[in-house]
Order: structure tokens, then C-alpha cells, then sequence
């Protein structure tokens, strides 16, 4: 095999990607994030290309006039339904672990219309996104009313983390309460695991000790 090939396979997340020419089906493309957006407001009505491209430009489209055509054409001559892929799930991930205000609005967009379709996903982000405030705004006593709403969901993942976090509830409410943590004791510990794999099979424990000491 030659490095390209190699390089393509250790490249690729799943099958569909290793597709070329008459097999790839899933090209990417600039308009992909603005798929969604064109297929909702074809289903609203509005068919004219030339609207929906002067819509979509403001959103951050910079691709040519021409490709939205061939999409919106392709949507009214197919005798199937043609609609957007869906967002891969790491980037819905990234889009739920972001602080909203951080996504463009095609993001935000995009994001909406996932979590409408996955009243699962859209109760999990709704969690994620309040324990994110209480964590960085350090408001602990917030605690007790989240981990209440977390069980009232059918969520079996977070009800596991919600048990976790309720058996040493009083040290997790500092953790999010209070301004010390122990960051910089797992900073020395980092180090000195460092400095004994440095070491594994080489020295004993007398040269270890020095370094771990004497080290800046």
C-alpha cells in the first residue's frame, strides 16, 4: 500500500468515509451547514433560489450562487425527500459542551433542530448547561434542585453520575462553592509520576527522592 492509502484508512471515522468518486455520496461540501436552514424554510414555502440565497449569505455563506441552485433544483426534481445530513455526534457534542452565546447563529440553528427532533438530547443539554452555570458562577447550593431534576428524566447515565455525586454531596457542594481546589496538589503528583516514569527500570528510590525534591 502506498503512505496515501495508509494515511486514508487511519484517517477515516467510519466506513462511508473511505468512499471516492462514483462511490462518495456524503461529499463535504460549504453549503452543508446551511442545508438545514434551506430545508426548513422549503418546507415553510418559500421555493425561490435566488430569496434564500440572499437569506443564507448573512448566516456566513460563502459559497457560490450556482451550488445552492443544484441543491434547491435537486430538491424539486428528485421523486425522494432530499434533506440535509445530519450533524456528526461529536459536533453536537461540541455544541452542547459550548457556552451558547459562543455559536454562530447556523450552530445555534443547527442545534435546535437536532434537539427538536431528541426530546432525550434536549433534556440532557438542559443539564449539562445548568450544571455548567452552577460550576462556573459557584453556586453550590444549587445543587440539590439539579440532581431532583436529573432523576425526574429518563436519563439512566445521569441518574448513575447523579448517585456518584450524591454520596459525598457535601465535598461536591464545596468543590462548586468555594474558590480553593486542589489543583496544585495534582500538579505535584503529575510531576512526580512524571519523573519515576523518566526513571522506570533505570534508578532506586534514593535518586528519585532527590529529584522529586531538589527538582524547581
Amino acid at each position: 500500500m502506498t503512505h496515501r492509502t495508509v494515511k486514508s484508512l487511519a484517517d477515516a471515522a467510519r466506513p462511508e468515509d473511505l468512499f471516492r468518486g462514483q462511490w462518495q455520496h456524503n461529499r463535504t461540501s460549504v453549503l452543508d451547514e446551511y442545508k438545514p436552514y434551506l430545508d426548513e424554510r422549503w418546507d415553510e414555502g418559500c421555493t425561490n433560489v435566488w430569496k434564500l440565497w440572499e437569506e443564507i449569505v448573512p448566516l456566513g455563506y460563502r459559497g457560490s450562487y450556482g451550488r445552492v441552485s443544484a441543491y434547491l433544483r435537486e430538491k424539486r426534481t428528485s421523486p425522494r425527500s432530499v434533506t440535509a445530513q445530519p450533524p456528526a455526534p461529536r459536533v453536537v457534542t461540541r455544541w452542547i459542551l459550548s457556552r451558547p452565546e459562543t455559536l454562530t447563529e447556523v450552530e445555534q440553528f443547527r442545534l435546535k433542530a437536532v434537539l427538536a427532533n431528541c426530546p432525550e438530547l434536549d433534556a440532557l443539554t438542559g443539564h449539562v448547561r445548568s450544571f455548567a452555570r452552577m460550576l462556573t458562577e459557584r453556586r453550590g447550593e444549587r445543587l440539590p434542585q439539579w440532581l431532583d431534576a436529573v432523576r425526574q428524566d429518563d436519563l439512566p447515565s445521569l441518574h448513575t453520575l447523579a448517585a456518584g455525586i450524591d454520596r459525598d454531596r457535601d465535598a461536591v457542594i464545596a468543590g462548586l462553592t468555594l474558590p480553593w481546589n486542589s489543583g496544585v496538589v495534582e500538579g505535584h503528583v503529575n510531576r512526580i509520576k512524571m519523573l519515576k516514569r523518566q526513571m522506570f527500570g533505570r534508578a532506586g528510590f534514593a535518586l528519585l527522592r532527590k529529584r522529586v525534591l531538589l527538582a524547581p
